[in-house]
Parts: C-alpha cells; sequence; structure tokens
C-alpha cells in the first residue's frame, strides 16, 4: 500500500536527495493551496502555513510505500523532532486528495522566507 506524499525541496527530482525517492513512483507535479510558503532553514526548505500568502508552493507528488515511508520519516529526523509529517491541502488536480509533507517543528520566524519555490541543492 502506497501514500501520497507532497515533496517540495531537496527530494524533488534533480535535486541532491532525490536518490531518497528513487524506487518511488512520480505521480506529478503539485501546488499546495494559498497559505504556505518555503523558509531557507540552512541549506533545505521548510514548508509553513502561512495564510497571508497568496500563492502555493510548487512541488511533486509521490506514491510512497511504507518501507520507504519509514526510511523517509528517518532522513527527515521525524523521530528526532526536525520535522512532523502531516496532512497538506493540494490544488487541483489533488484537491480533496489523502496527501502529506514534511513540515519543520522548529519556529521558523527569523529564517529567510524563500517564497513559493525551492531554487538550492
Amino acid at each position: 500500500m502506497s501514500r501520497l506524499l507532497f515533496v517540495y525541496g531537496t527530494l524533488q527530482r534533480g535535486r541532491v536527495n532525490h536518490g531518497q525517492l528513487a524506487d518511488q513512483r512520480f505521480v506529478g507535479p503539485a501546488r499546495t493551496v494559498p497559505g504556505f510558503r518555503l523558509h531557507d532553514l540552512g541549506g533545505y526548505p521548510g514548508l509553513v502555513p502561512h495564510p497571508a500568502t497568496p500563492a502555493g508552493v510548487t512541488g511533486e507528488v509521490w506514491a510512497v510505500e511504507e518501507p520507504a515511508l519509514a526510511r523517509l520519516d528517518a532522513f527527515e529526523a521525524v523521530g528526532e523532532g526536525l520535522y512532523r509529517r502531516g496532512p497538506v491541502p493540494l490544488a487541483a488536480p489533488y484537491e480533496g486528495e489523502d496527501v502529506e509533507a514534511y513540515f519543520p517543528v522548529a519556529d521558523v520566524s527569523g529564517r529567510p522566507v524563500v517564497g513559493e519555490s525551492w531554487r538550492g541543492p
């Protein structure tokens, strides 16, 4: 059984950590609904709800099998409290779908705002 995962940074195709998803199925490009933005957390981004942001964040949707999801949780340091995995609302054609993303746990205020698209490695 697979779950849908929205990735928006270094896990995307062509990015430095994409190998973590290489054996999973790419579903397609995606965008969150308005009200989200990215912050630079020091070489990687963090997806943060921000109601005043008119555009959504661009990324990709992947169908991820449970063993790979556990591997990604470890990679994203979910157990150590760096990120948490939770639901994210996406725009069409994914609206209403059960999709998850990784969100930073720490307060990101004061971190540079990237905007709607990650340009890093």
